[in-house]
C-alpha cells in the first residue's frame, strides 16, 4: 500500500455533513474464509456498486470487497452533484482522442449518466435526498459564453437534453449577477453522496451480491483461467475482476496508482439558513458549478444549508484557510446570504489525469479497471459501472462505450503528486484572463 493511501484508509470517516445526515449503512462484516463467485469487485464506491448492481440484475454471482465501508472514499465525501458532462472536455475532444464512433459512444454515455443515477434511485427507492432539478454551469467571464454555446451544440448533436441561458435567465435561476450566462442540463441534480453509496450497497445486497467491508485486498494472482484475490482473513476466486478504487487506488495492480494524481478537495456546509433565503439564493435548486478551473460550486441541502468548498495551493493551516476562502466566495457570489457560519468542513481526494480524460483499462484477460474521473465521479462512475458489468458478461470491448487504453504511469509521479496543488495557480491565472 502506498505511503499516501495508508493514512487515508487508517483514518476514521470524516465528520462531514453527509455522515451526520446519511442513512445508516447495511450491516456487513469482513471476509473470513474462501469463497467462489463469477465476478469480484474491488471497491464499494459508486463505480463498484453500480457494477455489482448491474451484474446481479443479470443473474451473475458477485462479491464486492471494500477496505473500509461503502462510500468511505471519494464517493461519500464530494459535493454530491450529479453532472452529465466531463470536467474540462467536450464531445469533440473525445472524438479527436478516440475516433468518431468510440468518442461519440463515450460522450453519449456521459450525457446519459445523470439520468441513469436518478433512474437507479427511483427503481430501488434509494433514500439519499435526491433532487433532479438540473445542473447548471454558469460562465464566469463573458468570453466563456462562446465556449458554452459550442458545448451546448455538441451535446445536443448527440441527443443530450441541454440548454443555453443568457445572463438574465441565469440570474433568475441562480439569484445572482455574478455570472454571464450558462449551460443547463435538466437531467442533473444533487444527492447526499454517502447516503447514495450506502443505498446502492443495500440495493446490491438485496439482489444477492456478497459485500464484505473492512476487507482490503492485499494481492491478486492467477488461478487457472480466473483470479484469486487475497484478503487478511480469506480469499475470493473469480472468473473476472473489476478494480473500482479511483483516487484511493493503491499498488494492488502495477502502475495503476501512478497513472493518476490524487488532489485534495475541501467541502463546507453552512449552518441552516432562513427558508426565505432559498427564494433568492439558487432559487431553482439546481446543482451549480461554473466554468472556472478553480471551480466555484454551490448547492442546497434538504435542511436549508449551502454546500460549497475549494481547493488550496498551500497545505499550511489548510482547514482554517479553506473555511475562510469558502465563506468569502459565498459572500461574493451571493451577497444576500450575508456571512453564513460554517457548520462542518471535511475533505477527500479526487483522481486527476494528465489529459483530463477518464481512463479505462483491460489490465489482463478478465481484469478491468477505471480511474481518473477528474471530479465528475458520481454520475460518470455509475455509468462506467454499467459498462464494466456489460463487459464482464460477455460484451466485447469494441461494443462498449469505454475506450480501453494501456496504463501509462506518470513520470516522476511522486514529485508530480507532491506539487500538484501548484497547478491551481496556473488555473487561477487562466480564470482571470481566459
Amino acid at each position: 500500500m502506498s505511503a499516501l493511501l495508508k493514512p487515508l484508509l487508517d483514518a476514521p470517516l470524516p465528520e462531514s455533513h453527509w455522515a451526520a445526515s446519511a442513512v445508516s449503512g447495511p450491516e456487513t462484516g469482513p471476509l473470513d474464509g474462501a469463497i467462489r463467485v463469477d465476478v469480484a469487485v474491488v471497491g464499494a464506491g459508486v463505480t463498484g456498486l453500480s457494477t455489482a448492481i448491474h451484474l446481479a440484475e443479470r443473474g451473475v454471482r458477485v462479491a464486492v470487497l471494500e477496505a473500509r465501508e461503502p462510500g468511505f472514499g471519494g464517493s461519500g465525501r464530494n459535493n454530491g452533484q450529479i453532472i452529465p458532462t466531463l470536467s474540462r472536455l467536450d464531445p469533440v475532444n473525445l472524438t479527436a482522442a478516440y475516433g468518431e464512433a468510440k468518442g461519440s459512444a463515450l460522450a453519449r454515455m456521459v450525457g446519459g449518466s445523470a439520468a441513469l443515477v436518478f433512474d437507479l434511485i427511483e427503481r430501488y427507492q434509494m433514500r439519499c435526498d435526491g433532487v433532479q432539478k438540473g445542473w447548471i454551469q454558469p460562465a464566469h467571464r463573458p468570453g466563456r459564453m462562446a465556449a458554452a454555446e459550442q458545448r451546448v451544440a455538441q451535446w445536443r448533436a448527440l441527443g443530450a437534453e441541454v440548454a443555453l441561458l443568457d445572463a438574465a435567465q441565469t440570474e433568475r435561476a441562480l439569484g445572482t449577477r455574478f455570472w454571464h450566462g450558462a449551460m443547463v442540463a435538466p437531467t442533473g441534480g444533487h444527492v447526499n453522496p454517502l447516503s447514495l453509496a450506502r443505498e446502492m450497497a443495500r440495493a446490491a445486497l438485496g439482489l444477492g451480491v456478497v459485500l464484505h467491508c473492512d476487507t482490503p485486498v492485499v494481492s491478486i494472482g492467477r488461478a487457472g483461467t480466473g483470479w484469486t484475490l487475497t484478503t487478511p482473513r480469506g480469499s475470493v476466486t473469480a472468473d473476472r475482476v473489476v478494480l473500482a478504487t479511483n483516487a484511493y487506488t493503491d499498488d494492488l495492480w502495477p502502475g495503476l496508482r501512478r497513472s493518476i494524481v490524487p488532489v485534495l478537495n475541501f467541502q463546507m456546509v453552512t449552518e441552516p439558513l432562513p427558508a426565505a433565503l432559498r427564494a433568492s439564493v439558487l432559487p431553482s435548486d439546481m446543482a451549480c458549478s461554473d466554468t472556472r478551473g478553480d471551480l466555484h460550486f454551490f448547492r442546497w441541502t434538504a435542511d436549508n444549508r449551502l454546500v460549497s468548498g475549494c481547493t488550496l495551493v498551500r497545505s499550511a493551516d489548510a482547514e482554517r484557510r479553506a473555511r475562510e476562502r469558502t465563506r468569502e466566495r459565498i459572500r461574493r457570489v451571493f451577497p444576500q446570504a450575508g456571512d453564513p457560519a460554517i457548520a462542518r468542513n471535511w475533505s477527500g481526494h479526487l483522481a486527476m489525469t494528465a489529459d483530463f480524460r477518464p481512463h479505462f483499462h483491460e489490465l489482463a484477460p478478465g481484469v478491468t479497471g477505471a480511474v481518473g474521473y477528474n471530479g465528475r465521479g458520481m454520475a460518470l462512475g455509475t455509468a462506467v459501472g454499467r459498462e464494466l458489468a456489460r463487459h464482464a458478461t460477455g460484451t466485447g470491448a469494441q461494443e462498449l462505450a469505454l475506450p480501453f487504453t494501456p496504463v501509462k504511469p506518470l513520470p516522476f509521479h511522486d514529485l508530480v503528486t507532491r506539487f500538484s496543488r501548484l497547478y491551481m495557480l496556473h488555473l487561477r491565472r487562466l480564470d482571470r484572463t481566459g
